[in-house]
């Protein structure tokens, strides 16, 4: 390819190795960094090279991408020079765009752009950053080598937590092995990505029903190890661990924030006391939560988007009557008034500090109106199918046990008639394709191998509790896998369909083909079916999700009753503020508010005040950054020779590295490798 890149593409057997994403990483990972990387390394040092300039082979880089990641080299180079400056920078994610269309893209383009802005600069700022996304990450090839990162990330799910916090968010669980190693994670705002990002409502809750149980788990595992990670990682303190643990208090008690919020629109819509206004905000949560323990998932999300929709028009009805009260009492003195401007403020201040991401901010409206249904309706969802580990998205192959697909129909006549004539042309045309190579080579291909039968409809997504491929114990020692098949039609296919280039059959040496062997056998065989051991993960998952549930809502069950309980006794026990109006004079009533309530909204605002300092803070750097990088960046480029395109011309200049990325929700889609000499590292 043009600058002297090289792609490779491999072709996954699922019956050969392991399904899923992870096995598919640890497959590439092993193959980049422990064959093409160490392997050569230590075979030049045997031979007597300087082990000093050697060192340059360690600072190798692979970068993690979608199928539909969309980027430009600018992005790329911000990140590498992240890992250039600092040694302990293990892994640098850049800013991540939605694309697509429709109210659930117009309402992530806001989630992602109030992420990005506050509560990632703010760890980056304060901390690490606790997830590199694996739709656009640099990793540092040392980093990924270290003790305890790839040999754990390589860990079969054994407990029905691991098959939560290992392959639900697979990403977050390599940032969480890469901080506990030590290393930093960082965020470089100026490197943007765009990716495509759920259109559906349905596919926007399954992909969130896989990250709320993972990042919840990577989390406490994190905090749990806070006087081990405070130690071995120098970027990460115990006061950002705390500062971790109010954020994680807040998501947890997300539901019943928002069920207190709900309560107070209807009070002052229908004019109720708040005791009752809170009794009528609980019962549809209530009700939607036994729903989801006995309904179907498609079920669910039907019901919930009927009740998002529901909750949006009494959000916006919530919205006018807060502006319309402040205009009413001409008042913005009040503790609710202050939050509400003062959040505004922000977000407006925030906006204009990214200005060509300014015009996001009118997302922010839609953002708003279904806090409900992605702070109430989405965490019920997420927490009550937490024992259902599959993708649900995108999916083509159910689990052992899953319903079979529906049969194809029977084929007439003339279809069949039809089938046959392309079984007769495709094999012409491949047996002349074939007879006419260069070397003379004879190929002996049935002509079952070169066409296959039609096959049946693809399955619709399974919701299953345990994912994973497995075949037989008896089929599995009878099926070796094979590593010398011969050139089969689409080979032939595939070079008729290239023009730019001649594509080069080539094999494998007996080096390598050992090493295949020896990395399928050890971490990526398929599992066996043991429909005893699928039993009993099914069993513990549902028992694990009961726990968990148990305790989350029991948490918020009794915020809700603690604050029920104040309502009550409001006079005695609750805190009275003067109410001002804007000439600052002192109108003689009083706001009521319970001690609760107030110790909440304050922690949540002074976090928001935090990630708002860490946003100026993280600007002026970036702008730093970005001009430093322009001097650096020529004036002109020269017009690239048209020989470096010439069919079948070889690049002198190839680097000895590679790299994998997989599309964040397939496991089918074909990993692909570029390799790209920077400096005195290797780009993969």
């Amino acid at each position: 390819m043009p600058h002297g890149n090289i792609i490779v593409v491999h072709f996954k057997d699922k019956e050969l190795i392991r399904h899923k994403k992870r096995w598919s990483q640890v497959m590439y990972l092993y193959y980049l960094l422990g064959w093409k990387l160490m392997t050569k390394y230590y075979g030049r040092w045997q031979k007597g090279e300087d082990e000093k300039e050697l060192q340059a082979e360690h600072n190798t880089y692979l970068l993690a991408l979608d199928g539909d990641t969309d980027f430009q080299p600018a992005a790329v180079m911000f990140l590498i020079d992240r890992l250039k400056m600092y040694p302990r920078v293990g892994a640098a994610c850049g800013r991540i765009h939605p694309t697509g269309s429709g109210p659930a893209v117009w309402f992530q383009k806001f989630e992602y752009a109030v992420s990005h802005w506050l509560q990632k600069t703010a760890e980056h700022v304060i901390g690490c950053v606790l997830c590199s996304p694996g739709c656009f990450s640099l990793f540092r090839a040392e980093a990924l080598m270290d003790d305890n990162v790839m040999k754990r990330y390589s860990t079969k799910s054994m407990e029905a937590s691991h098959y939560i916090q290992y392959d639900q968010g697979e990403d977050r669980w390599l940032c969480t092995l890469l901080l506990k190693q030590g290393w930093r994670v960082e965020y470089n705002a100026a490197s943007d990505a765009y990716t495509n990002a759920p259109e559906d409502f349905k596919e926007l809750y399954n992909q969130r029903r896989r990250w709320g149980p993972s990042t919840m788990a990577n989390v406490v595992d994190l905090l749990g190890a806070t006087s081990l990670i405070s130690k071995r990682n120098q970027s990460i303190s115990k006061v950002f661990m705390f500062y971790q643990l109010f954020a994680m208090t807040s998501a947890v008690l997300a539901p019943a924030t928002i069920c207190l919020l709900i309560a107070g629109s209807l009070a002052i819509i229908f004019n109720i006391n708040s005791s009752s206004a809170l009794v009528l905000s609980v019962i549809p949560p209530a009700i939607y939560l036994g729903l989801c323990f006995k309904l179907k998932t498609d079920t669910q999300i039907i019901i919930a988007e009927v009740m998002s929709v529901i909750y949006a028009f009494l959000m916006l009805v919530v919205s006018m009557s807060t502006i319309g009260s402040m205009v009413k009492d001409k008042t913005i003195l009040t503790p609710s008034s202050i939050f509400i401007v003062s959040m505004a403020i922000i977000y407006i201040i925030t906006a204009i500090m990214h200005p060509q991401e300014f015009l996001l901010l009118f997302h922010g409206f839609l953002y708003i109106i279904c806090i409900p249904s992605s702070y109430l309706l989405l965490t019920i969802y997420s927490m009550v199918n937490m024992n259902n580990v599959s993708w649900g998205t995108r999916e083509t192959k159910p689990a052992a046990g899953a319903a079979p697909p529906t049969t194809t129909k029977p084929q007439t006549p003339a279809q069949k008639a039809k089938n046959t004539f392309k079984h007769f042309f495709s094999w012409a045309k491949c047996c002349k394709k074939s007879s006419c190579r260069t070397n003379g080579e004879q190929l002996t291909v049935s002509q079952d191998n070169l066409v296959p039968e039609p096959t049946q409809p693809e399955p619709h997504p399974q919701n299953t509790i345990v994912e994973d491929i497995k075949i037989s114990e008896e089929d599995q020692r009878q099926e070796e896998p094979s590593f010398d098949c011969p050139a089969q039609c689409w080979v032939t296919d595939l070079q008729t369909l290239s023009d730019d280039m001649h594509l080069q059959e080539d094999t494998l040496t007996q080096e390598e083909e050992a090493f295949w062997k020896e990395l399928q056998e050890k971490y990526l065989k398929p599992l066996p079916d043991d429909k005893e051991r699928q039993k009993k993960i099914a069993s513990d998952l549902r028992e694990l999700r009961n726990k968990i549930n148990f305790a989350f809502f029991t948490v918020n069950a009794m915020w809700l009753v603690a604050t029920f309980t104040l309502q009550i006794f409001n006079m005695s026990l609750s805190i009275q503020i003067p109410k001002f109006n804007l000439q600052l004079q002192y109108t003689g009533e009083n706001v009521v508010i319970d001690p609760i309530a107030f110790m909440f909204i304050l922690g949540f605002a002074v976090s928001i005040v935090i990630q708002f300092l860490a946003m100026l803070y993280e600007r002026i750097y970036t702008l730093i950054h970005y001009i430093a990088f322009m001097d650096t960046e020529p004036r002109e480029s020269k017009p690239e020779s048209q020989d470096s395109y010439l069919p079948g011309k070889k690049v002198k200049s190839v680097s000895n590295s590679n790299s994998d990325s997989e599309p964040e929700d397939s496991d089918d889609e074909m990993p692909v490798m570029l390799y790209r000499r920077h400096g005195g590292g290797t780009l993969v």
